[in-house]
């Protein structure tokens, strides 16, 4: 609660200098000060229920209106994709699968590394270069499922073999980021 409440106040100072910002000064503002705050370390909020992430979508959706100078209650999905901006569960999808791709190529921190495994058919199939992760079981009985599944051991392997197979085998991280980002701006904002 700290985090958006925080980012609030940090809204309500900028729109008190919104009159004599540009819309490119102030879209700055709004990035600088309010989105990398809602980004740091929101691959931790991977899995939550979508009551826990509304207070930030609320936040991001107030800084696209201030960027664009406009009321309260206009809507903002035009907004934030002329902004070039992804929801906060997209944003979150983006950083988790960021952090997959660094560990199945070998470039993330060990720890990160060993919590996904590359997945290796029985016998030779064409799929075996697809280069998809092994979904770990879930061992220990449903005590509590929901935060067991919440896991990054676990959503990291089952979003990243949901992912097209172009993203998956991107050979740098600039063009995986580049294409990772369309494919969710399309999932978003192309319905």
């Amino acid at each position: 609660m700290l985090k958006v409440n925080t980012r609030r106040y940090t809204l309500y100072n900028i729109r008190r200098i919104r009159p004599h910002l540009t819309q490119k000064a102030t879209q700055v503002l709004a990035q600088a000060l309010v989105i990398s705050r809602l980004d740091y370390c929101n691959s931790l909020l991977a899995g939550l229920p979508a009551c826990a992430i509304r207070p930030l979508q609320l936040i991001q959706n107030a800084a696209a209106r201030l960027v664009f100078n406009l009321p309260t209650f206009s809507h903002t999905t035009l907004l934030l994709r002329s902004l070039h901006w992804l929801p906060v569960t997209a944003r979150i999808h983006f950083k988790t699968m960021v952090l997959a791709y660094h560990a199945v190529n070998g470039s993330g921190p060990s720890y990160i590394q060993d919590m996904v495994k590359p997945y290796t058919p029985a016998s030779a199939l064409r799929s075996a270069s697809a280069k998809r992760l092994a979904a770990p079981a879930l061992r220990g009985g449903p005590k509590f499922p929901s935060a067991k599944t919440r896991r990054f051991a676990i959503l990291a392997p089952k979003w990243w073999n949901e992912l097209p197979i172009e993203i998956r085998t991107a050979v740098s991280v600039h063009i995986f980021r580049r294409r990772l980002k369309t494919h969710l701006f399309r999932l978003h904002f192309e319905r």
